[in-house]
């Protein structure tokens, strides 16, 4: 008999009602629903433990999962995010494995639906991928290739102060170098807090920023106080296109965590932010596992560089065949009969001149390229004055 156009249930039912008149064997039901004798009593033993509703499909889930959690893991996870607030699932998950290396470790996924169910987590917004910068940048692939440098932005404490966060990370190994509160960001304020890191750490070869002071400037050296002295210590003054921070993507990360951890809500008073920004940026270098890293600290990767700081500052030395001139104050130095503007940076500094044709020279502050002075007595910023040769076919 096959079975009719009916619920399941209901079958099953009248298997039972069937049953219970004793009208009929079980062998004889079992023909006539089309089941075998062993299911017929399945049913009957579901029946007499819960009746009817016994009858239904049983989820196939099991009882109990193979991949369930302890209690006290659970619980320990829990700590740690009270502990931690910032760090993500895989990032305890890091902490967890090497704190307990013997014992199995949640997965990922698993520890994230723990956070969920305690409602300690909270659905990010998708972003658009940024842009990929068009101009070359140094690659960072080992400890003081390249330095990142910005300010965080300012807010203010809890008195109305307000704070002008200075933050200094290593680009290879994400090590937080500084995070200082200055009483102004401009150069005045921000060379102590590089000269520091300098005699801690050692010299970079290169320091990455964005175009605004004190670290770069609109004239056409882009050249202001502080790259200059950066480049008397033979620091690569590197600066990331007007308008793209994510060229400058490492540091720009770090100040969103520096942010959610230290300033929402800012401190009391100022000596309690820089006592916040210190605690973070122990946190940060020594215990908070990095996902770009392999999930452990930045202070695995980072080690010191092998240029010290020196003691005395060098000269700039030039080709002995090159014209040499240092800029006076107001940025101008004498040439020929008269005064070519070299930029308010540079005063008081030697400048080399390189000929290259016929009444032009390329004006060089040590390594970094001024610009391109012709038989007007300006200087030209590379750029442009490449455009000008291509527009006179001289290019």
């Amino acid at each position: 008999m096959p079975w009719k156009e009916t619920d399941v249930w209901d079958e099953r039912s009248e298997f039972i009602h069937e049953w219970k008149s004793g009208d009929r064997k079980m062998a004889e039901l079992c023909r006539i629903y089309g089941v075998s004798r062993k299911t017929g009593y399945k049913w009957v033993e579901r029946y007499e433990a819960k009746g009817l509703e016994g009858l239904r499909d049983l989820s196939r889930a099991p009882q109990c999962h193979p991949n369930e959690i302890a209690e006290e893991v659970e619980e320990e996870i829990l700590a740690l995010r009270e502990k931690h607030s910032r760090w993500g699932a895989r990032k305890i998950r890091a902490w967890l494995e090497q704190a307990h290396p013997r014992i199995g470790t949640p997965s990922a996924s698993t520890i994230g639906s723990i956070l969920k169910r305690n409602g300690l987590t909270v659905s990010r917004k998708p972003r658009g991928l940024a842009r990929p910068a068009s101009e070359p940048l140094a690659h960072a692939d080992g400890p003081n290739r390249v330095w990142c440098a910005d300010f965080k932005g300012w807010f203010r404490t809890g008195d109305g102060k307000r704070i002008d966060p200075l933050t200094i990370t290593d680009a290879y190994s994400r090590y937080l170098l500084k995070c200082q509160a200055v009483a102004s960001a401009d150069a005045l304020h921000s060379k102590p807090i590089f000269e520091a890191a300098f005699r801690e750490y050692g010299l970079p070869e290169r320091i990455r920023t964005d175009n605004g002071a004190p670290f770069g400037s609109n004239g056409d050296s882009g050249l202001t106080r502080l790259s200059v002295w950066w480049i008397k210590l033979g620091i690569w003054p590197e600066r990331i296109e007007p308008g793209k921070p994510e060229q400058n993507g490492r540091h720009e990360r770090m100040h969103r965590t520096l942010k959610e951890a230290t300033a929402a809500p800012p401190a009391a008073n100022r000596r309690r932010q820089q006592e916040s920004f210190d605690e973070f940026q122990r946190e940060y270098n020594d215990q908070r596992p990095h996902e770009a890293l392999g999930q452990v600290p930045p202070v695995h990767w980072y080690r010191h560089s092998a240029c010290g700081y020196p003691e005395r500052m060098i000269e700039p030395e030039y080709p002995g065949e090159w014209e040499k001139r240092r800029v006076a104050r107001g940025g101008q130095f004498r040439w020929r009969s008269g005064l070519v503007f070299a930029g308010h940076a540079l005063e008081g500094e030697v400048v080399g001149l390189e000929p290259i044709e016929d009444e032009c020279w390329w004006v060089w502050f040590s390594f970094y390229g001024v610009g391109v002075l012709d038989r007007s007595g300006k200087i030209w910023r590379p750029d442009r004055w490449l455009k000008r040769q291509q527009k006179t076919g001289k290019a």
